[in-house]
């Protein structure tokens, strides 16, 4: 096992942690209603790409991080799942970006006239059911994980292996069904842009 990298404070973790994630949930849910009409020169939906690259690299880390603890690659594991975190934070950074500078996008949409014509439910039939099963799972769910991604993350950094490793196997089935449901839902709403 690895030395601990952070000295135990879990008074100051668990206000520090719940506090971040109150104000992400707070800040994402707010400027999900506020949609600003900027021109910045490229097509703003390149964020939604971003995100879709961002949602497969961590998928790929967790998978490999998964693969590192089972080989007792402990220090492997810790640096996968730093890199997964921090691409996360880059995750939410470019979310905002797009949620602020795109306006909402309707699953079905075909032309693009922001309403969504009876004849367009028809085209694109139960994949409408399919997408917003899919986003009814995968929005709450990454609501929820962050507190649960920090306190894990915590809990190994002090060197409390036991814990780390009983969260953990709640955090990293519903961090990369996030992760991947995230892409899933992208290549979805896609063609709607």
């Amino acid at each position: 096992m690895l030395q601990a990298v952070w000295k135990k404070n879990d008074h100051k973790a668990k206000w520090l942690i719940w506090s971040f994630s109150v104000i992400m949930f707070l800040v994402i849910t707010a400027l999900g209603r506020v949609h600003l009409k900027v021109d910045l020169g490229f097509d703003v939906h390149i964020f939604a790409l971003l995100n879709a690259i961002i949602n497969s690299v961590v998928a790929f880390l967790l998978m490999a991080a998964l693969f590192a603890v089972k080989s007792k690659q402990y220090k492997w594991h810790r640096n996968l799942m730093l890199a997964a975190i921090v691409l996360s934070v880059l995750f939410l950074i470019s979310y905002l970006c797009h949620h602020l500078f795109s306006a909402e996008t309707k699953f079905g949409d075909i032309n693009h006239d922001g309403l969504l014509s009876d004849d367009e439910k028809a085209t694109v039939g139960i994949n409408r059911i399919i997408y917003y099963i899919l986003l009814g799972t995968h929005i709450p769910l990454a609501g929820l994980i962050l507190p649960f991604v920090l306190f894990t993350a915590y809990r190994a950094l002090i060197g409390e292996y036991a814990q780390h490793k009983k969260l953990a196997r709640i955090t990293w089935p519903i961090w990369f069904y996030v992760a991947v449901s995230g892409v899933i839902v992208y290549w979805m709403i896609k063609p709607y842009y």
